[in-house]
């Protein structure tokens, strides 16, 4: 009966424990932006309610994006500049981005970038960030 009890314990603990990694591994939207086709800057603003991150990256759709740069700001006050000077295709992504420090609060996103070609499609950028 106790070993028993012990396997129920431990297989209780493995689930609610991979439960618990699978939440903290995924990625959660933090907001969008449908960019224009010319220089431009743009900003996602996060906020504290979103809850801390350690990781984050962009996501592009539609059309192709050359990032110049982007800076993180987070909720003391901090920033971290993010050099990207990279293009980006339609259904690509940046490298995921490792947010320096502990886990933070993200208070917004500031990206510049231009566009490379002349598409109707006005591409959607998405911020993600990971916990």
């Amino acid at each position: 009966m106790n070993t028993k009890f012990k396997l129920i314990s431990v297989l209780t603990i493995l689930v609610f424990s991979g439960i618990l990694f699978a939440n903290l591994s995924k990625w959660h939207l933090l907001g969008s932006r449908e960019v224009k086709f010319r220089t431009e800057k743009d900003v996602i603003a996060v906020g504290a309610e979103e809850g801390l991150f350690t990781k984050i990256k962009l996501t592009v759709n539609k059309s192709a994006v050359h990032f110049n740069d982007m800076k993180v700001h987070f909720a003391n006050g901090k920033v971290f500049d993010v050099k990207l000077r990279t293009v980006i295709p339609a259904g690509g992504e940046t490298r995921v981005i490792d947010l320096p420090g502990d886990a933070r609060n993200i208070k917004k996103v500031v990206f510049w970038y231009y566009s490379t070609l002349k598409n109707p499609k006005r591409a959607v950028v998405k911020l993600y960030g990971k916990r």
